[in-house]
């Protein structure tokens, strides 16, 4: 039984983590014309839409995502409420106390380390006693997409093993994929540090 969640809003400094809306279509069709948002994270029936109607056919499951078990935030600006990227999670409890978080950020919002610092308060909500209550967060990235690597290490999930053959793109090409979790129990995360820092 799919476990409906309640929608949240979580404020950092410059940005805040918020459902997606209807109106965030423009700002979601430009972070798909990023062919590596398009390559890692778009999925296939995304791709295999015509260009001009991808932004639609990716948020609408987006934003009735709490209603079907799935914590799926915006990213957006605080000042102009802009999307500048996501963060979900998402197959809540289909492992009890578990989830699997995905992210990505819009090309313009690259460098600021925002994709590390709300997966960060994504993860920390999760956990809380006031949030989701899980245990237990996992994510998995095709090895090399190093910059996913370098985003997950900061955000305090640690590397647990290389799963062979796992990321198949819509091309048909596999790859090798990192997967990382992250624990209730674990230390937070550090996302304005260095990976490996």
């Amino acid at each position: 039984m799919t476990q409906l969640l309640q929608p949240h809003r979580i404020e950092l400094d410059d940005v805040v983590l918020r459902p997606f809306v209807a109106t965030d279509e423009a700002a979601v069709a430009e972070a798909l014309r990023d062919p590596d948002i398009l390559r890692w994270t778009a999925g296939t029936a995304v791709i295999r839409t015509p260009a001009d109607q991808r932004a639609r056919k990716w948020l609408e499951p987006r934003i009735d995502g709490w209603a079907r078990g799935s914590a799926v935030f915006a990213v957006a600006d605080a000042a102009t409420d802009y999307v500048l990227a996501t963060v979900s999670v998402r197959d809540v409890n289909r492992v009890p106390d578990q989830a699997v978080v995905a992210y990505w950020v819009s090309p313009a919002a690259r460098g600021r380390r925002l994709a590390a610092r709300a997966l960060d308060a994504a993860a920390q909500w999760a956990f809380a006693p006031d949030g989701l209550r899980l245990h237990r967060l996992s994510l998995d990235h095709a090895l090399i997409n190093e910059g996913s690597c370098h985003v997950a290490v900061r955000a305090g999930f640690q590397l647990e093993g290389t799963m062979r053959d796992y990321y198949v793109e819509p091309t048909g090409e596999r790859h090798d994929s990192h997967l990382h979790s992250r624990l209730a129990t674990d230390p937070a995360g550090q996302p304005g540090a260095a990976a490996g820092s």
